[in-house]
């Protein structure tokens, strides 16, 4: 029976030495150039002491005139590969396999980040207060973005990290070609199911082709998008079957959007008894994926449920994200049995009443437990620690000051 401390070895022959993953989480913490630097290193450096057997960073952009928040690393050539190594080093010097999560916020984008209007499948803004109609993307356009991914996934080999993750979740833009919602087009892109899934497949097939066998490649996809009319888990389904043919190495579930935040357990209860949101799902696509290993990320607080998700073999990996921020040395915590769980800490606004009138709390809730996730992250970036106490107030103003007016729309997340 396998258990949470036993080493896993994926299809590319990397062995991860535990099944406690470090999840994506957007730390927003790059210089004014979007490079990494002496923030990243320290929050990262805390990290490799936490004992995870996986550590997956969060939103590094293949574009920046494309960035989802301020603050995001961006990876369009090797001109911060001396940057990166040193971001790089800060894990694999304690041993601990590190991916970069790479990603295009398409129409997610944040526009005082950008100055422009943001890009997307199809001309279909998010339905959210605020938010600017994308621009439809030309087919030439699409084969850049896919290039992007390529180079970044080489730059990131060649700086030490370990492999990558291609973000296919939570809204962004390869989710927006997989959706039908969000992706109108009748091209080689769009029209069915089939030709939507064609941007993810691309993008995996082009890194895969440019990296080495050793380096891994994996693809974060939702189970569904929690959307009437949106992705389905049938799609999900037939995706994750045409991605198990692509050479990758992990496959993590998750699910929702910023339009509906199944991921943060705002909109949508566990998917059974059990704490985990996507648990379910993933037993659903056991058979499809053969020899390559499920993550689920999403609910997981305590040792039993971890132990009992990988042991009963409906996934392979456990990903712990926002209990991460402020328990930095979660993964100890669980495997050395000093805790029965880890804390989850959420934050929700006050005067339900009046705000409930004008806006909605699910959305404005969701915003704020990010935002306050966010705010931990910058204090460890710092060498500081976390703030328990911190309130709604002084989040919200932290908020603002980093977004600005989009700050209740689209936010961070990875």
């Amino acid at each position: 029976m396998t258990s949470l401390h036993d080493h896993l070895t994926l299809p590319n022959g990397q062995v991860l030495p535990n099944r406690i993953m470090k999840a994506a989480l957007s730390e927003g913490l790059a210089d004014k150039r979007n490079a990494p630097g002496p923030r990243l290193e320290q929050l990262y450096r805390t990290w490799s002491k936490g004992g995870y057997g996986l550590i997956i960073t969060g939103n590094v952009m293949v574009d920046r005139d494309q960035l989802g928040e301020p603050g995001n690393v961006v990876i369009e050539d090797d001109r911060d590969l001396a940057l990166l190594t040193r971001w790089a080093a800060t894990t694999k010097e304690a041993g601990i396999p590190t991916w970069v999560q790479l990603n295009h916020p398409g129409r997610q984008a944040n526009p005082l980040a950008l100055g422009h209007t943001p890009v997307a499948p199809s001309p279909i803004p998010l339905a959210l207060p605020g938010a600017a109609k994308p621009r439809e993307l030309t087919s030439a356009q699409i084969e850049d973005i896919i290039e992007r991914f390529a180079t970044a996934a080489e730059v990131c080999e060649a700086a030490g990290f370990a492999g990558v993750q291609v973000h296919g979740a939570h809204g962004y833009l390869i989710n927006q070609f997989l959706s039908p919602l969000s992706n109108r087009r009748d091209d080689q892109w769009g029209g069915d199911a089939e030709r939507r899934m064609r941007f993810v497949l691309e993008i995996v097939r082009r890194i895969r082709a440019r990296v080495s066998p050793h380096f891994a490649v994996s693809v974060k996809l939702n189970s569904a998008d929690f959307q009437r009319g949106g992705f389905t888990e049938t799609e999900s389904r037939a995706v994750v079957a045409a991605l198990a043919e692509e050479g990758l190495d992990l496959i993590e579930v998750s699910g929702g959007n910023y339009e509906s935040p199944a991921m943060t357990g705002v909109s949508v209860a566990s998917t059974r008894a059990r704490e985990a949101y996507f648990l379910e799902y993933a037993r659903t696509v056991r058979g499809l994926v053969g020899d390559i290993p499920l993550a689920v990320t999403g609910g997981f607080r305590s040792r039993g449920a971890m132990a009992d998700a990988v042991a009963e073999g409906e996934c392979d990996v456990v990903g712990i994200g926002r209990p991460a921020v402020t328990t930095p040395d979660a993964a100890d915590v669980i495997l050395t049995g000093r805790a029965e769980a880890v804390v989850a800490h959420r934050m929700r606004y006050g005067m339900r009443r009046v705000l409930g009138k004008i806006a909605d709390l699910k959305t404005l809730d969701g915003v704020l437990d990010l935002n306050w996730h966010a705010d931990q992250l910058h204090r460890l970036g710092a060498g500081l620690e976390p703030d328990l106490r911190r309130g709604r107030l002084a989040t919200t103003v932290s908020m603002v000051r980093r977004n600005g007016r989009t700050s209740f729309g689209r936010k961070r997340g990875a």
